[in-house]
């Protein structure tokens, strides 16, 4: 049994930063993540993606971003369960809670905090009757490390944000780049689809729109698709690839944690934002992409808040009448588990006589 002051089921940028701000306030945490590695979507979707709207950095990659999180944390030695799906939630006679993994490792602590952002995700997949066959073996529907397609043959379907920003990124990564969308029209921002035409103005994007890829061929690897034209006089095109990655986007799902009695609204938890953030169980509490409320906004940056709050409200749940004065960083510093110990340089004043 892994026991804790705070359990954070999720180890995305929110979860990451709560453990920051549980530290400040003494209480120890131990995360659960059904993923092999820290970042949440951050790492396991869009690590090479830059985000623009996290403050005082005007850009930063995903990836950088959980690796600044990882630095701060360190101090407050969070423990991690990984590759681990949390799937089920009991309360103890003495208000103490137990969440069971999937694989079978229990955790015990008095407060629980959800942060599992949009919950798990499923690639939506197109329609081809073999693409399972090809998955890992020329086929994926999120792209991890861009270097993979260095000089190769990528084909990419989806008429979105991801498809365009993907497509213009591996323009100057692979050796050929073709973008193929059932409509004529893109759905993603102007400057993208502008820039997109551009390039393959300049031959380094080839277009297909008003067709959609329709077959896969190879024998231990994808070797080709088959496009089909919406356009009947067209026919169908043949087309050499090593790599086809089509970009519908995914499905988000709670997952187990839509089974633990919690108050559920549009495939999210309702939680009190008036005061803490917790839902409508005592002592479990969500934050981040995966509650809701009303104005709720999906950023990161609301769930730093969010976390912040919340872990007041959890440090006077786990210590019942203790007064906490809350200090600012400035002043107060940043104190570690481990021993370490950050604050500003004191000014040394001599009186004159």
């Amino acid at each position: 049994m892994i026991k804790t002051d705070m359990l954070i089921i999720g180890a995305g940028p929110t979860g990451l930063f709560t453990v920051f701000e549980a530290g400040l306030l003494k209480m120890k945490t131990h995360l659960i993540d059904a993923l092999a590695q820290p970042g949440g979507q951050c790492s396991e979707i869009y690590p090479k993606k830059p985000i623009y709207d996290i403050p005082a950095y005007p850009e930063i990659l995903a990836g950088d971003l959980v690796d600044r999180l990882m630095e701060q944390i360190q101090p407050f030695e969070p423990g991690f369960t990984f590759g681990e799906r949390a799937q089920t939630l009991e309360k103890l006679d003495d208000g103490q809670f137990v969440v069971t993994t999937n694989k079978g490792t229990k955790h015990q602590a008095p407060v629980v905090v959800i942060a599992g952002g949009l919950g798990s995700f499923e690639p939506r997949k197109p329609p081809i009757e073999n693409i399972v066959d090809f998955e890992e073996r020329g086929v994926a529907y999120i792209i991890k490390d861009p270097e993979v397609y260095r000089d190769k043959k990528v084909i990419i379907a989806g008429g979105g944000d991801s498809a365009l920003d993907w497509a213009i990124y591996l323009a100057d990564v692979a050796s050929e780049v073709a973008l193929v969308h059932r409509r004529n029209e893109f759905r993603g921002a102007l400057d993208s689809v502008e820039k997109a035409a551009e390039l393959a103005k300049l031959g380094k994007i080839k277009l297909y729109t008003e067709a959609e890829v329709k077959r896969l061929y190879g024998d231990e690897h994808l070797e080709a698709v088959v496009i089909k034209h919406n356009d009947a006089s067209k026919g169908e095109t043949y087309v050499e690839t090593e790599h086809f990655i089509p970009l519908f986007g995914l499905s988000p799902k709670l997952g187990p944690i839509g089974d633990w009695g919690l108050e559920i609204q549009k495939n999210a938890i309702k939680v009190n934002n008036a005061y803490d953030y917790q839902t409508n169980i005592p002592g479990v509490y969500a934050v981040g992409d995966v509650n809701t409320y009303p104005g709720k906004l999906k950023l990161i940056l609301s769930g730093f808040h969010e976390a912040a709050v919340m872990c007041q409200s959890a440090y006077q749940r786990i210590n019942p009448g203790k007064r906490y004065v809350m200090k600012y960083t400035t002043v107060g510093g940043v104190e570690g588990f481990d021993g370490s110990k950050k604050e500003a340089k004191k000014e040394v004043v001599q009186s004159i006589v």
